[in-house]
């Protein structure tokens, strides 16, 4: 299926490794023109060659950005004036007990979390109407449905990024622009792989019995019983970047792995 990307430019917020990378790389085999960002020109530089090998005719690029320092933003806005597609990808998380949650760990993980995708879209989004055509997509997570216990202030950003999606969905009526949020489950991500790994090491269980056991125990809902991949997610995401995906605007859709228990 030709997605129809060739000589957009997309932007993918927090895609040296992991969810962004697979995104990044599946817009540049659609012919996209892609701005890739991590914190850093080390990794941004190894991720831009790594692309190169894997999509040779590949039209990349990256910008550094810390999106907890509203600088670097307004930086990265400075060296890229203008998307076609906007990715809002980049994120932090990590459980802690919510009693030891400082405030300044809440007001970070709004600022990285909620903040970038807002100050982005900010810029992005009226340009976007004006050209009449475009794509912002928020990478949020099953996380904003069923809040994990284990990282509240996590889940409250991710619930966030829905409202911000929707609310901006509602202002491209009657324009070809669309703004949708993608909700990824438990995705063996470099982290999740590093974290899973680490179980492995602890427990002195194979990486697939802790994989079994953490679904088991932490997932039962998920419906697949694993660990999604990357480029599953990715997959949906090029989709709705997509001229293909016009009729979809202000959705949130799962790719969960069927871990929230809902019809709709």
């Amino acid at each position: 299926m030709d997605l129809q990307l060739k000589d957009k430019t997309a932007l993918v917020t927090g895609s040296t490794a992991g969810i962004g990378y697979a995104i990044a790389k599946n817009l540049l085999k659609e012919g996209a023109r892609v701005i890739i960002n991590g914190r850093g020109n080390k990794r941004i530089n190894e991720a831009i060659e790594t692309l190169k090998k894997d999509v040779p005719a590949a039209d990349v690029s990256g910008v550094a950005a810390d999106f907890s320092k509203k600088d670097d933003v307004d930086n990265l806005i400075k060296q890229v004036p203008f998307v076609d597609i906007l990715i809002n990808n980049a994120g932090t998380f990590g459980p802690k007990p919510f009693v030891d949650i400082p405030d300044e760990e809440w007001f970070t993980f709004f600022e990285v979390n909620v903040m970038s995708g807002v100050r982005l879209s900010r810029h992005y989004f009226p340009k976007m109407l004006k050209q009449n055509w475009g794509r912002v997509i928020f990478i949020s997570s099953e996380s904003a449905l069923q809040i994990p216990e284990e990282m509240i202030h996590y889940g409250m950003t991710k619930t966030a990024q829905l409202a911000v999606s929707r609310g901006l969905a509602e202002l491209t009526k009657g324009t070809n622009v669309t703004v949708n949020a993608i909700l990824p489950g438990p995705t063996k991500s470099e982290g999740v792989g590093g974290f899973i790994e680490s179980l492995s090491k602890e427990q002195n269980k194979p990486v697939n019995e802790v994989e079994k056991d953490f679904f088991k125990m932490m997932r039962p809902t998920s419906i697949i019983q694993r660990f999604a991949t990357t480029e599953e997610v990715a997959n949906l995401v090029t989709y709705v970047a997509s001229p293909l995906s016009s009729a979809t605007n202000g959705s949130a859709l799962r790719v969960d792995g069927g871990v929230v228990k809902a019809a709709v």
